[in-house]
């Protein structure tokens, strides 16, 4: 028992004292697919990779949705700096003796912006708009009462006005539970994929081969954009409610994540759960750039047969504001 409740503070101590330069910052595109969706998980910081069990486990670690039973939908949404909006959906099916069956969306989007040049800076009288989208399709089983795997294959594309760059990568997560109390442990693998590379009618040029004779005409060609690698995100964590009775429970989870692009971080977080319809969340993201605590609540509603949930995360950060999120919930 102190081994399981000195685990997650040994992690973090060792965070915190030890913290090497990673050579590969800075190196990855499709960052939005590291953005983390759900004010449930966002509220306790993101601490959510062994203890997720409804359709937004998806983002986390698709072996959680086999904590759904029956269906589950999930929306949310938040407004994130500069006009960027973030807005995920997914939606789970389970169903017996197979497993269960996931489909997520998740779209960045921005207003748009004019267009300005060298010749008209005060505007061409044009916009243009980006995009980054995601598209998964999930699925999780059992394969012991104790012991569940997961896989997505999604399809990613991000677009900058007429250029664009799509590609496939999967997540594949794992949880298991230890068999003392709740304690769980979960590992995920997320985007895992090959290279991409933008294209588009911007990217035509037209090339003079040899400046110096007039006579020669311009060749048309096209320039060729560097490849860029997916964000791959090792991620590792434990979770275990020390208090639990019939109306009051206490839930505590730590992750450890090792980002190809980035230093490892640490995820802490706590649920607290009154009569099984209220929450209230707290955690803190340590060895990130600029994010730090986090706090929300959640409430669910039972309705006969379907129970609706309404969850509320706000994340506070050094220099940049701080982030509101909001999701609506149904499981039938």
């Amino acid at each position: 028992m102190k081994r399981v409740f000195l685990l997650p503070l040994m992690i973090v101590l060792c965070h915190i004292s030890v913290k090497a330069q990673n050579p590969n910052i800075g190196t990855a595109g499709a960052q939005f697919l590291k953005i983390p969706v759900g004010p449930r998980a966002t509220a306790m910081a993101g601490a959510f990779v062994s203890n997720g069990d409804d359709a937004s486990s998806i983002f986390w670690n698709p072996a959680g949705i086999v904590g759904v039973q029956s269906g589950s939908l999930f929306v949310a949404h938040a407004d994130w700096w500069a006009t960027v909006k973030l807005d995920h959906a997914a939606f789970v099916q389970s169903l017996e003796d197979i497993g269960s069956f996931g489909l997520s969306v998740t779209v960045l989007s921005m207003d748009d912006m004019e267009i300005t040049t060298e010749d008209s800076p005060e505007g061409t009288g044009q916009t243009f708009g980006a995009q980054d989208l995601m598209i998964g399709a999930s699925f999780a089983r059992k394969l012991t009462d104790d012991f569940a795997v997961g896989i997505t294959a999604k399809y990613v594309q991000q677009r900058i006005w007429h250029e664009s760059a799509s590609g496939v990568a999967f997540d594949v997560g794992t949880q298991y539970r230890v068999g003392f109390r709740d304690l769980a442990i979960g590992m995920c693998m997320s985007n895992f994929g090959g290279n991409m590379t933008y294209a588009g009618s911007d990217l035509t040029v037209n090339y003079t081969v040899d400046p110096n004779n007039a006579t020669v005409r311009l060749a048309p060609a096209s320039l060729a954009p560097d490849e860029y690698p997916l964000p791959l995100v090792f991620q590792v964590g434990i979770s275990m409610s020390p208090y639990t009775s019939e109306n009051f429970s206490v839930l505590l989870a730590a992750d450890v994540a090792h980002p190809s692009d980035n230093q490892e971080r640490v995820n802490v977080g706590t649920e607290i759960s009154i009569l099984g319809q209220f929450f209230l969340r707290g955690g803190y993201r340590f060895g990130y750039d600029v994010e730090r605590g986090t706090l929300g609540a959640g409430v669910a509603i039972p309705m006969g047969g379907i129970s609706i949930t309404a969850d509320y995360a706000y994340a506070m950060y050094d220099l940049l504001p701080n982030i509101s999120r909001f999701s609506v919930g149904m499981t039938f």
